[in-house]
């Protein structure tokens, strides 16, 4: 049982009782090293790691490390390595004598200049030159190049040669003369010119090229239209303050300025009475009543006369219409037939087809009206003749009052030339005149109470010459309405 016992767990031993070097005291134990060893796949990891693991590994990993030790510390090994560069000859102290004598600028001037700090942090330590990159050496178009070398070497067999070298050569021969420098004396002669004027000395290669030239390679400018170098306003940009307004005005001055800023309060004062009067209601008095809405309604409506609509006005007109409408090819008749024509209406005549003889006595009657108005006409121009004088006064009147306009209109456009025009919804509006009191002037600068805003002065100043459009300040609109809540402590607090 024991023996059983044993050979059984002789099976589930551990593999570090398997892998010790002791031999154990059991009759089945066998010596370690007459042990088989374990054969496995040299060609996976594990067989790697397992052979790495064995002494002879453990060797062979030891003498590389320290290959490559030697070959980042003094860049190959120490064994390889020759005498020179091992050991150093002591010259003895003459040497240092020598230094002890030279100055210490000498002494600095041979020092080895020390390098920088970051160069030595970003400097490689390493002695083992870095793996050849096939692609860094490989040249660029090499096949191209060597072609064009087999090409010139045989070109030059026949006496010609690249056009690099036969420029050298002519640069040997020719060589170009250095230009003189300008000297401070060359600097002081040279004559003084306009730099923005037209003949200026700049622009003189320029002149005559073409326009292409200019536009793509001198790059030159977009032309400016006339109209952006005239001033919208002939108003000056900055106006001189009147006389009264100074800190120390004359009583005179200072009077008419008063006088002119009243002038401006009345005119704003008459604005708003009319605008009061216009949006006001009217009296009692001026009320709608009943009958002058009734008589307002009425107004514009005929009434009818008494004999408007008596029947024998219209009967003895028709008679005298009809025979007034008669054609002209009745005027013949009129001596013979006049009462029947006459009692026989218009539109009965027209009804029948015409025939040849009123056809004929129509076109004749035509043909005359046209000779009577030739000869009214060629009349009418024989008697301007006569009145030739007088058409000559009437054209020179014409051009008179013609020319008289055309002044006035210059006139009226030069005098509101200075004034601000209407460039959008809103109208100019004058700023008020700044001017004090004559109580409130004061007797020193110290005491001086400053007048107006030069902001708001510059800002009047452009939309009085037309640079920029009258504007009003932006009104804040919330877009969303306030809701206001109550908190709940403070309605416990009210209640």
């Amino acid at each position: 049982m024991a023996v059983g016992s044993s050979g059984g767990s002789s099976k589930l031993r551990s593999k570090s009782e398997m892998d010790s070097g002791f031999l154990g005291l059991r009759p089945t134990s066998v010596d370690p090293a007459l042990r088989r060893r374990r054969r496995g796949p040299k060609n996976k990891k594990r067989g790697w790691r397992r052979l790495a693991e064995e002494p002879l590994g453990l060797e062979v990993d030891q003498f590389l490390e320290d290959v490559r030790l030697q070959e980042r510390t003094s860049g190959g090994l120490v064994s390889e390595a020759p005498d020179e560069k091992l050991f150093f000859v002591d010259t003895g102290s003459k040497g240092r004598e020598l230094n002890k004598k030279r100055t210490k600028g000498q002494k600095r001037s041979l020092l080895p200049k020390k390098p920088l700090r970051v160069d030595l942090i970003l400097e490689n330590t390493s002695k083992i030159p870095a793996p050849k990159d096939i692609l860094a050496h490989q040249v660029p178009n090499a096949k191209k190049l060597k072609r064009k070398e087999q090409l010139w070497e045989k070109l030059a067999k026949q006496g010609e040669l690249p056009r690099e070298v036969r420029r050298a050569q002519a640069r040997l021969l020719s060589p170009p003369v250095a230009k003189a420098k300008p000297g401070p004396q060359d600097t002081v002669e040279r004559p003084f010119y306009d730099l923005w004027a037209k003949d200026n000395p700049l622009e003189r290669p320029l002149a005559g090229q073409d326009t292409f030239f200019l536009e793509q390679t001198k790059k030159k400018g977009v032309k400016r239209p006339p109209r952006l170098h005239t001033k919208p306003s002939q108003v000056p940009a900055v106006e001189v303050t009147p006389s009264g307004a100074s800190y120390n005005p004359s009583f005179e001055d200072h009077q008419a300025l008063l006088w002119e800023a009243h002038e401006v309060e009345l005119q704003r004062q008459k604005e708003a009475e009319k605008l009061e009067r216009q949006l006001a209601l009217p009296t009692t008095e001026q009320a709608a009543t009943q009958e002058s809405t009734f008589e307002e309604m009425c107004q514009g409506l005929r009434e009818e006369s008494d004999g408007e609509g008596e029947p024998g006005e219209g009967q003895d007109k028709g008679p005298e219409v009809a025979q007034d409408q008669a054609g002209d090819d009745q005027a013949g008749d009129d001596q013979a037939g006049g009462g029947k024509a006459s009692a026989i209406p218009a539109h009965l005549t027209t009804v029948g087809k015409k025939t040849e003889q009123q056809r004929r006595r129509e076109k004749a009657a035509r043909m005359l009206r046209v000779q009577q108005a030739a000869v009214r006409a060629a009349r009418l121009r024989h008697q301007e003749l006569f009145r030739l004088r007088g058409i000559k006064a009437q054209v020179a009147q014409r051009l008179t009052e013609l020319a008289r306009r055309r002044e006035r209109r210059q006139a009226q456009r030069l005098a509101e030339a200075n004034k601000p025009r209407r460039l959008g919804r809103l109208k100019y509006q004058a700023p008020d005149i700044d001017v004090q009191l004559s109580s409130e002037l004061s007797d020193s600068l110290r005491t001086l109470k400053p007048e107006g805003n030069i902001l708001r002065d510059r800002f009047k100043s452009f939309q009085r010459r037309n640079m920029i459009e009258p504007r009003e300040r932006a009104k804040f609109k919330r877009k969303y309405k306030v809701k206001l809540v109550e908190k709940r402590a403070f309605r416990e607090i009210q209640l």
